[in-house]
Protein backbone atom coordinates (compact mmCIF):
# COMPACT_ATOMS: atom_id res chain seq x y z
CA UNK A 1 0.00 0.00 0.00
CA UNK A 2 1.29 3.48 -0.93
CA UNK A 3 2.65 5.70 2.21
CA UNK A 4 0.24 8.01 3.31
CA UNK A 5 2.79 10.56 4.53
CA UNK A 6 4.14 11.18 1.09
CA UNK A 7 4.68 14.58 0.87
CA UNK A 8 2.83 17.65 -0.44
CA UNK A 9 3.48 18.10 -3.96
CA UNK A 10 6.42 20.92 -4.76
CA UNK A 11 4.52 24.68 -5.64
CA UNK A 12 1.87 24.28 -3.33
CA UNK A 13 0.99 25.11 0.11
CA UNK A 14 -1.73 23.58 2.52
CA UNK A 15 -3.36 25.29 5.10
CA UNK A 16 -6.96 24.53 7.61
CA UNK A 17 -9.96 26.20 5.77
CA UNK A 18 -12.72 28.21 7.90
CA UNK A 19 -16.44 28.93 7.43
CA UNK A 20 -14.81 32.03 4.79
CA UNK A 21 -13.82 29.51 2.86
CA UNK A 22 -17.03 28.05 2.19
CA UNK A 23 -17.89 29.41 -1.52
CA UNK A 24 -14.54 28.63 -2.74
CA UNK A 25 -14.78 24.61 -0.91
CA UNK A 26 -18.38 24.81 -3.00
CA UNK A 27 -16.95 25.72 -6.24
CA UNK A 28 -14.15 23.69 -6.18
CA UNK A 29 -16.53 20.52 -5.49
CA UNK A 30 -19.02 21.57 -8.01
CA UNK A 31 -15.97 21.90 -10.78
CA UNK A 32 -15.18 18.38 -10.18
CA UNK A 33 -18.48 16.88 -10.00
CA UNK A 34 -19.63 18.48 -13.31
CA UNK A 35 -16.54 17.23 -15.29
CA UNK A 36 -17.29 13.84 -13.74
CA UNK A 37 -20.98 13.51 -13.89
CA UNK A 38 -22.27 16.21 -16.08
CA UNK A 39 -24.12 18.06 -13.22
CA UNK A 40 -23.94 19.38 -10.30
CA UNK A 41 -25.00 18.13 -6.30
CA UNK A 42 -23.03 20.19 -4.35
CA UNK A 43 -24.71 22.83 -1.74
CA UNK A 44 -22.96 25.69 0.19
CA UNK A 45 -25.87 25.40 2.48
CA UNK A 46 -25.10 21.42 3.13
CA UNK A 47 -20.95 22.52 3.83
CA UNK A 48 -22.15 25.19 6.16
CA UNK A 49 -25.02 23.08 7.80
CA UNK A 50 -22.18 20.14 8.22
CA UNK A 51 -19.44 22.64 9.20
CA UNK A 52 -21.89 24.37 11.55
CA UNK A 53 -21.85 20.68 13.73
CA UNK A 54 -20.83 21.56 17.40
CA UNK A 55 -18.38 19.03 16.99
CA UNK A 56 -17.07 19.37 13.89
CA UNK A 57 -14.10 21.82 14.42
CA UNK A 58 -12.82 22.72 10.45
CA UNK A 59 -9.33 24.18 12.16
CA UNK A 60 -8.62 20.35 12.58
CA UNK A 61 -10.79 18.42 10.49
CA UNK A 62 -10.41 20.40 6.87
CA UNK A 63 -7.73 20.72 4.36
CA UNK A 64 -7.20 23.86 1.67
CA UNK A 65 -4.55 23.29 -1.16
CA UNK A 66 -3.32 26.61 -2.80
CA UNK A 67 -0.66 27.00 -5.33
CA UNK A 68 2.12 28.96 -4.57
CA UNK A 69 2.31 31.39 -7.70
CA UNK A 70 -1.82 32.14 -7.12
CA UNK A 71 -2.31 32.23 -3.47
CA UNK A 72 -5.87 32.44 -2.48
CA UNK A 73 -6.85 29.65 -5.27
CA UNK A 74 -8.31 26.49 -3.55
CA UNK A 75 -7.68 23.86 -6.10
CA UNK A 76 -8.07 20.86 -3.77
CA UNK A 77 -9.39 20.21 0.04
CA UNK A 78 -10.26 17.69 2.05
CA UNK A 79 -12.34 17.03 5.07
CA UNK A 80 -12.80 14.35 7.91
CA UNK A 81 -16.84 15.09 8.41
CA UNK A 82 -17.14 11.92 10.76
CA UNK A 83 -14.62 9.58 12.65
CA UNK A 84 -14.73 7.41 9.79
CA UNK A 85 -16.05 9.05 7.10
CA UNK A 86 -14.22 12.14 4.42
CA UNK A 87 -15.06 13.78 1.05
CA UNK A 88 -11.58 14.37 -1.21
CA UNK A 89 -11.86 17.04 -4.13
CA UNK A 90 -9.36 18.11 -6.54
CA UNK A 91 -10.00 20.52 -9.64
CA UNK A 92 -10.26 18.81 -12.81
CA UNK A 93 -7.58 21.17 -14.26
CA UNK A 94 -4.70 20.08 -11.53
CA UNK A 95 -5.59 16.49 -11.64
CA UNK A 96 -2.05 14.30 -12.51
CA UNK A 97 0.05 16.68 -9.91
CA UNK A 98 -0.32 14.12 -7.08
CA UNK A 99 -2.61 16.04 -5.46
CA UNK A 100 -5.12 13.27 -5.03
CA UNK A 101 -2.45 10.92 -3.62
CA UNK A 102 -1.82 13.30 -0.86
CA UNK A 103 -5.24 14.14 0.20
CA UNK A 104 -6.03 10.54 0.76
CA UNK A 105 -2.72 10.26 2.35
CA UNK A 106 -3.79 13.28 5.20
CA UNK A 107 -7.47 11.62 5.37
CA UNK A 108 -5.90 8.28 6.83
CA UNK A 109 -3.05 10.32 9.06
CA UNK A 110 -6.04 12.50 10.26
CA UNK A 111 -8.20 9.95 10.89
CA UNK A 112 -5.45 7.62 12.76
CA UNK A 113 -4.96 10.30 14.75
CA UNK A 114 -8.69 10.37 15.68
CA UNK A 115 -8.43 6.60 16.85
CA UNK A 116 -10.16 5.34 13.65
CA UNK A 117 -9.60 1.46 12.21
CA UNK A 118 -11.33 2.65 8.74
CA UNK A 119 -11.66 5.66 6.53
CA UNK A 120 -13.70 5.99 3.56
CA UNK A 121 -14.78 8.37 0.99
CA UNK A 122 -17.99 8.26 -1.60
CA UNK A 123 -16.57 8.65 -4.96
CA UNK A 124 -18.76 8.92 -8.46
CA UNK A 125 -17.68 4.39 -10.21
CA UNK A 126 -15.47 4.96 -12.51
CA UNK A 127 -14.39 8.63 -12.14
CA UNK A 128 -10.60 9.47 -11.40
CA UNK A 129 -10.97 9.78 -8.11
CA UNK A 130 -12.41 6.09 -8.02
CA UNK A 131 -9.34 4.42 -10.45
CA UNK A 132 -7.04 6.37 -7.90
CA UNK A 133 -8.45 5.17 -4.80
CA UNK A 134 -8.17 1.75 -6.63
CA UNK A 135 -4.43 2.41 -7.61
CA UNK A 136 -3.66 3.20 -3.85
CA UNK A 137 -5.19 0.13 -2.15
CA UNK A 138 -8.58 1.39 -1.10
CA UNK A 139 -11.44 -1.15 -1.00
CA UNK A 140 -14.99 -0.55 -2.06
CA UNK A 141 -17.11 -0.78 1.25
CA UNK A 142 -20.48 0.33 -0.21
CA UNK A 143 -22.34 1.65 -2.86
CA UNK A 144 -24.45 4.31 -3.40
CA UNK A 145 -27.01 5.53 -5.77
CA UNK A 146 -28.31 9.22 -6.69
CA UNK A 147 -32.29 9.00 -8.48
CA UNK A 148 -34.62 11.11 -9.56
CA UNK A 149 -38.65 10.90 -10.04
CA UNK A 150 -39.31 11.83 -14.33
CA UNK A 151 -41.02 15.20 -14.77
CA UNK A 152 -44.63 14.78 -14.29
CA UNK A 153 -44.67 11.76 -12.49
CA UNK A 154 -45.55 10.95 -8.76
CA UNK A 155 -45.40 8.22 -6.42
CA UNK A 156 -48.08 6.60 -6.04
CA UNK A 157 -50.17 7.41 -3.11
CA UNK A 158 -50.74 5.45 -0.25
CA UNK A 159 -53.95 4.91 2.06
CA UNK A 160 -52.79 5.72 5.95
CA UNK A 161 -53.51 2.85 8.58
CA UNK A 162 -56.23 4.28 10.62
CA UNK A 163 -55.41 7.26 12.81
CA UNK A 164 -52.14 7.55 11.19
CA UNK A 165 -51.34 11.07 9.38
CA UNK A 166 -48.49 12.59 7.63
CA UNK A 167 -48.00 16.26 7.99
CA UNK A 168 -44.92 19.10 9.05
CA UNK A 169 -43.58 18.62 11.75
CA UNK A 170 -44.11 20.76 15.31
CA UNK A 171 -40.76 22.71 16.95
CA UNK A 172 -41.56 20.35 19.91
CA UNK A 173 -41.25 17.14 17.88
CA UNK A 174 -37.33 17.98 17.18
CA UNK A 175 -35.93 15.37 19.52
CA UNK A 176 -38.86 12.87 18.61
CA UNK A 177 -37.26 12.80 14.70
CA UNK A 178 -34.17 13.13 15.85
CA UNK A 179 -34.32 9.95 17.59
CA UNK A 180 -36.71 8.20 14.63
CA UNK A 181 -33.85 9.05 12.45
CA UNK A 182 -31.19 7.59 14.47
CA UNK A 183 -32.51 4.56 15.26
CA UNK A 184 -33.38 3.57 12.37
CA UNK A 185 -29.80 4.49 10.44
CA UNK A 186 -28.28 2.99 13.14
CA UNK A 187 -29.64 -0.34 12.22
CA UNK A 188 -27.18 -0.36 9.37
CA UNK A 189 -24.48 2.19 9.41
CA UNK A 190 -21.48 0.76 11.70
CA UNK A 191 -21.01 4.74 14.33
CA UNK A 192 -21.66 6.81 17.03
CA UNK A 193 -24.88 8.27 17.42
CA UNK A 194 -25.13 11.29 16.28
CA UNK A 195 -25.78 14.16 18.95
CA UNK A 196 -29.22 15.71 18.59
CA UNK A 197 -27.66 19.54 18.50
CA UNK A 198 -25.32 17.97 15.32
CA UNK A 199 -28.27 16.54 13.67
CA UNK A 200 -30.79 19.70 14.87
CA UNK A 201 -27.43 21.41 12.63
CA UNK A 202 -28.25 19.72 9.78
CA UNK A 203 -31.71 20.00 9.70
CA UNK A 204 -33.42 23.13 10.84
CA UNK A 205 -29.94 25.26 11.23
CA UNK A 206 -29.28 24.47 7.51
CA UNK A 207 -29.31 28.18 5.34
CA UNK A 208 -32.83 28.06 4.11
CA UNK A 209 -34.50 25.84 6.15
CA UNK A 210 -38.25 25.93 6.02
CA UNK A 211 -41.51 24.42 8.29
CA UNK A 212 -42.51 22.49 5.56
CA UNK A 213 -38.79 20.31 4.97
CA UNK A 214 -39.50 18.63 8.24
CA UNK A 215 -42.21 15.86 7.34
CA UNK A 216 -43.56 13.19 9.80
CA UNK A 217 -46.04 10.30 10.06
CA UNK A 218 -47.74 9.92 13.33
CA UNK A 219 -50.28 6.95 14.53
CA UNK A 220 -53.22 7.06 16.07
CA UNK A 221 -51.91 8.49 19.42
CA UNK A 222 -49.99 11.30 17.41
CA UNK A 223 -46.50 10.07 18.20
CA UNK A 224 -43.84 10.48 15.61
CA UNK A 225 -42.93 7.39 13.74
CA UNK A 226 -41.64 8.10 10.56
CA UNK A 227 -39.67 11.37 9.11
CA UNK A 228 -38.71 12.86 6.12
CA UNK A 229 -36.16 15.10 5.93
CA UNK A 230 -36.04 18.02 3.01
CA UNK A 231 -33.80 19.79 1.41
CA UNK A 232 -34.31 22.45 -1.87
CA UNK A 233 -31.89 23.92 -4.41
CA UNK A 234 -30.16 22.16 -7.53
CA UNK A 235 -28.85 24.02 -10.30
CA UNK A 236 -31.96 26.09 -10.75
CA UNK A 237 -33.29 26.20 -7.64
CA UNK A 238 -35.99 24.08 -8.15
CA UNK A 239 -35.37 20.58 -7.12
CA UNK A 240 -36.41 19.04 -3.66
CA UNK A 241 -34.13 16.64 -2.51
CA UNK A 242 -34.94 13.75 0.93
CA UNK A 243 -32.09 13.65 2.70
CA UNK A 244 -33.34 11.49 5.45
CA UNK A 245 -36.14 8.58 5.05
CA UNK A 246 -37.02 6.64 8.56
CA UNK A 247 -39.81 4.68 9.75
CA UNK A 248 -40.03 3.08 13.11
CA UNK A 249 -39.07 -0.73 13.08
CA UNK A 250 -42.34 -1.61 14.23
CA UNK A 251 -43.76 0.63 11.84
CA UNK A 252 -43.09 -0.65 8.71
CA UNK A 253 -44.67 -2.47 6.10
CA UNK A 254 -47.66 -0.48 6.49
CA UNK A 255 -46.92 1.76 3.72
CA UNK A 256 -45.53 4.89 5.72
CA UNK A 257 -42.31 5.47 4.18
CA UNK A 258 -43.91 5.60 0.37
CA UNK A 259 -46.28 7.77 1.84
CA UNK A 260 -43.77 9.94 3.40
CA UNK A 261 -42.10 10.01 -0.54
CA UNK A 262 -45.70 11.12 -1.74
CA UNK A 263 -46.18 13.65 0.33
CA UNK A 264 -42.43 15.00 0.23
CA UNK A 265 -42.48 15.22 -3.65
CA UNK A 266 -45.88 16.69 -3.51
CA UNK A 267 -45.41 19.24 -1.22
CA UNK A 268 -41.88 20.09 -3.03
CA UNK A 269 -44.05 20.64 -6.25
CA UNK A 270 -46.52 22.85 -4.25
CA UNK A 271 -43.35 25.44 -3.43
CA UNK A 272 -42.42 25.38 -6.42
CA UNK A 273 -39.82 22.85 -7.08
CA UNK A 274 -40.45 20.16 -9.82
CA UNK A 275 -37.49 18.01 -9.70
CA UNK A 276 -37.33 15.18 -6.98
CA UNK A 277 -34.38 13.20 -6.01
CA UNK A 278 -33.39 11.21 -3.17
CA UNK A 279 -30.19 8.89 -2.77
CA UNK A 280 -29.74 5.81 -0.59
CA UNK A 281 -27.00 2.93 -0.80
CA UNK A 282 -26.12 -0.96 -0.65
CA UNK A 283 -26.69 -0.91 3.29
CA UNK A 284 -30.35 -0.31 2.98
CA UNK A 285 -31.59 -2.69 0.43
CA UNK A 286 -34.06 -0.03 -0.53
CA UNK A 287 -32.92 0.43 -3.84
CA UNK A 288 -35.16 -1.82 -5.75
CA UNK A 289 -38.10 0.02 -3.46
CA UNK A 290 -37.14 3.33 -5.11
CA UNK A 291 -36.69 1.66 -8.86
CA UNK A 292 -40.14 0.38 -8.29
CA UNK A 293 -41.62 3.50 -7.61
CA UNK A 294 -40.84 5.07 -10.57
CA UNK A 295 -37.51 6.68 -9.66
CA UNK A 296 -34.03 6.46 -11.65
CA UNK A 297 -30.85 5.94 -10.97
CA UNK A 298 -28.82 9.33 -12.20
CA UNK A 299 -25.20 8.52 -10.45
CA UNK A 300 -23.73 5.37 -9.52
CA UNK A 301 -21.06 5.98 -6.33
CA UNK A 302 -18.90 3.69 -4.40
CA UNK A 303 -17.42 3.94 -1.30
CA UNK A 304 -14.10 3.45 -1.08
CA UNK A 305 -12.58 3.30 2.37
CA UNK A 306 -8.51 2.11 3.57
CA UNK A 307 -8.02 0.24 6.91
CA UNK A 308 -5.64 2.00 9.38
CA UNK A 309 -2.69 -0.28 10.64
CA UNK A 310 -3.00 0.35 14.62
Amino acid sequence: MPDPDVPLPPGHRARPLTVHDLPAVTALVAAQERHDLGHVLVEEADLAADWSRPSFDPSLRTIGVEPLAAPGTLVAYGELGHAERGDLAVHPDHRGSGLGTWLAGWLERTARAGGASVVGTPVPAGSPADRLLEHLGWHVRWRSWVLALPAHAQVPARTLPPGHAVRAARDDELAACWQVVEDAFLEWSRRERQPLEDWAAGVVGRPGFEPWHLRVATDQDDQVVGVAVLTVGGDDGRTVFVAQLAVRAEHRGRGLAQALLADAFAEGRRHGHDRAELSTDSRTGALGLYERLGMVVTSDWVHRAVRIPT
